[in-house]
């Protein structure tokens, strides 16, 4: 109940009051999460299905907003460094074997999509799901 209350709820809430303040040509980022697509370990359905709805909700959002110019888009993170999910935790080394890049990301590397995503350059971007995981998913 709490992941569907926070990852589900809290979205699609924050999300709603912020589109009652957004102007014509405005932007929503979401963040999502690989496991959206790919469930590599066991008792992960619930997480992913939060996060797939999250993906899904962007699709229809950006349809819904694209006639006032806003675009929606759903960044999908792989492993990050985190306090959550240390690069040095309990799981760290075996996930990095599952890297193309055999690192975690950074928070800076994700924040760097937010902000291209936000700029006038991805104007034409939008309903989709972007991953950024060193290669979990290749």
């Amino acid at each position: 109940d709490r992941l569907i209350a926070v990852n589900i709820k809290g979205v699609f809430v924050a999300t709603q009051e912020a589109v009652r303040h957004l102007g014509d040509g405005g932007r929503i980022i979401m963040i999502g999460s690989v496991n959206s697509d790919l469930v590599p370990f066991p008792g992960g359905s619930v997480y992913a299905l939060t996060k797939a709805a999250v993906a899904g909700f962007t699709r229809g959002l950006a349809r819904d907003l694209g006639p006032r110019g806003i675009t929606v888009n759903n960044i999908q993170p792989g492993p990050v460094d985190t306090e959550m999910n240390p690069a040095d935790g309990p799981f760290a080394e075996g996930l990095k074997k599952t890297l193309a890049i055999q690192r975690y990301g950074q928070a800076d590397e994700i924040a760097g999509m937010v902000s291209y995503l936000a700029s006038a350059e991805a104007s034409f971007i939008t309903g989709a799901s972007l991953k950024i995981d060193g290669g979990f998913t290749a």
